[in-house]
Formats: C-alpha cells, structure tokens, sequence
C-alpha cells in the first residue's frame, strides 16, 4: 500500500514538473485542483527544493526567474499596472519606478496592495476598463497594463501629481513615434477629462 502511494506521489510530482516547465516555470494550486492533483503535493514538493513558493497558491521552479511583476499581477488580479509604471513598460520612460503602481476600480479595497508597497490608484467603473492592454514583462510573462495613451492621460490628472520632466519625456516620445494614434489619445483624453492639457502638449509637439 505504501508502495503504490508512493508510486502516485512520484507520478504526481512529474506531472506538476511537466506542467511548471510548460509555463515558464510557474505552477499553481488552481491548477492542480483542476487536474485532480492533491494539493498537497506541492507542499512535498516545497519541503524536498523541488518547488519554490512565490505567493499563496503560486509556485515556481527553483532555477525560475523570481518576476515581481508577475507575481504582483497575479496576487492582485484587477489591479492594472499605470502611472509611472506604465511608462515605464512601455518605454516611454528611461526611470525604472522605485515603487509599482496599479489602478483599481472604484470600491475595491487597497489594504494587503498598499501592504505589499504598491502605489494603488482607484477609478470609476466607466473608466476602469479603458486601454486595458497585454505585455510582457522582461521575463516574458504576460501581464495586464494601460495602453499609452490612456496613461499619458493617466499622467496628467489632476490626482497624479507626476513628475512634469517624465511627462514631457513621455509626450515627446509619443509625439515622434510612427505608431501614436492621436484619436484615440483624444478620445481617451475627453472621457478622463484632461482634452485640453493632451491639445497643449500635442499642438507644441507635432
């Protein structure tokens, strides 16, 4: 009996391998749920260095890259990565952020993100879903971020108090670049209420 428990174990663990290493070396609890694999297994697996724990229900091989911003997306789930942050990825901005900055919609509550020192910005319901856009990060995991030109109107509300350099750097950049799409900047820019600041910058730049 002992024997054929610990045949299903090892059959589990290579499984769970398998799975981990067709996914950039990242597995989760959920996963294993939905493959009828014990959940327990993973926690074997912690205890023998086969796996690392990341966050609660997330798990990595050992040799796997540790991606903060992955794992934040992944432990905050609605939060969209803006600001700063979003410049930042889309490079737009040489500054790496000293601190992450997601928006939430309106309600949500920010304790265990502002716990983890992420800047959390919240928005209305309307506005939650606009330019909501996938990237990869520098390890090629995906995650969730505002397109550019919903965060240069991000960048120049009068909530954010940004840096007025990194926007000019921003809105030069985007100004130059053969891929802008001036209606929908302004169309973003008319339903965040910022049309007349993006008209200044752009009636300067182009």
């Amino acid at each position: 009996m002992e024997v054929q428990k610990g045949l299903e174990n090892t059959k589990d663990e290579a499984v769970i391998l398998y799975m981990a290493e067709t996914q950039q070396g990242i597995i989760t609890s959920t996963q294993l749920t939905e493959a009828g694999i014990p959940r327990r297994c993973l926690t074997s697996m912690v205890r023998s260095g086969l796996l690392v724990r990341v966050e609660r229900g997330l798990y990595t091989l050992p040799e796997t890259w540790e991606d903060e911003l992955y794992n934040l997306q992944w432990r905050f789930s609605r939060g969209i990565f803006s600001h700063e942050t979003a410049l930042y990825l889309h490079a737009l901005t040489d500054c790496t952020p000293s601190r992450y900055t997601m928006t939430f919609p309106f309600g949500y509550n920010p304790g265990n993100v502002l716990k983890r020192g992420v800047v959390a910005k919240v928005t209305s319901g309307e506005t939650y879903p606009l330019g909501i856009m996938t990237v990869s990060t520098p390890s090629g995991k995906s995650i969730k971020v505002f397109d550019i030109e919903r965060t240069l109107c991000d960048m120049v509300r009068k909530r954010h108090k940004a840096d007025i350099q990194m926007v000019n750097q921003a809105m030069r950049i985007y100004a130059g670049s053969r891929e802008k799409d001036i209606g929908r900047l302004l169309d973003y820019a008319q339903r965040l209420r910022v049309k007349s600041k993006i008209l200044t910058y752009m009636e300067i730049l182009l």
